[in-house]
């Protein structure tokens, strides 16, 4: 990795250190990648089970820590400051190569941003519809709107979005730590007692395996 990319790009006296920008850079990404889903999680385990929940968990911790410490690394391996994950591709690996990873990533990025589009105006209408009680607005004004503000948004600049994102994790977190608090007398202990390998627990092929009849787990004599 290039630290002086680093100290220059970022503005670090000591990279090794931690600065209030990586606090924004953690709150922002935090705050995008995980989102309402996670008030989910404990209704998934109940329905495919504690244990594919907490194996799954581990299996894909590793797997994306890795590849995104591996992308940052890369990115930061450019010898120029302000470069690009396009502009370190072509620096490593040709002109070419720059050029045909710019128009992946476009398409990549295109597809997230068609399902983000769809997703925040269902969202939108749902919430006019069911929270604010009022009639349904035409789909396509409502995507307009949204998407002409969010392009508003972006015109401000990556620093304050980051702040601004940073900023409202805050509440997200709270509101989850409440949200544990209050249903801890509604926790069960039983799920943890037996092995679903069915989302459901309906049909001929599902099968529930108690915890004490697995290999190993039983009393031993």
């Amino acid at each position: 990795m290039n630290t002086e990319n680093i100290i220059i790009n970022k503005g670090y006296s000591d990279p090794a250190k931690w600065h209030s920008e990586d606090t924004v850079w953690v709150l922002g990404l935090f705050g995008t990648a995980i989102g309402a889903g996670v008030l989910f999680l404990p209704i998934n385990a109940g329905i495919g089970g504690f244990w594919p929940l907490l194996i799954v968990f581990v299996l894909a911790f590793p797997i994306t820590y890795l590849a995104h410490r591996g992308l940052a690394r890369f990115i930061y391996s450019s010898n120029t400051p302000e470069s690009s994950i396009t502009d370190v591709i072509g620096e490593h690996f040709g002109a070419l190569a720059g050029k045909v990873f710019t128009v992946i990533y476009f398409f990549a990025v295109y597809t997230i941003l068609i399902m983000y589009a769809v997703a925040i105006t269902n969202t939108a209408q749902s919430f006019i519809t069911h929270q604010l009680a009022m009639a349904e607005p035409p789909r396509s004004l409502v995507a307009i709107v949204l998407i002409l503000g969010l392009m508003f948004i972006v015109r401000f600049g990556q620093r304050l979005i980051m702040r601004v994102m940073s900023t409202l994790v805050y509440p997200f977190i709270i509101s989850l730590i409440f949200m544990a608090l209050f249903l801890i007398p509604h926790w069960n202990g039983a799920i943890l007692q037996t092995v679903s390998f069915s989302a459901t627990g309906d049909g001929p092929g599902d099968h529930v395996i108690p915890v004490d009849d697995l290999p190993g787990t039983g009393d031993v004599v």
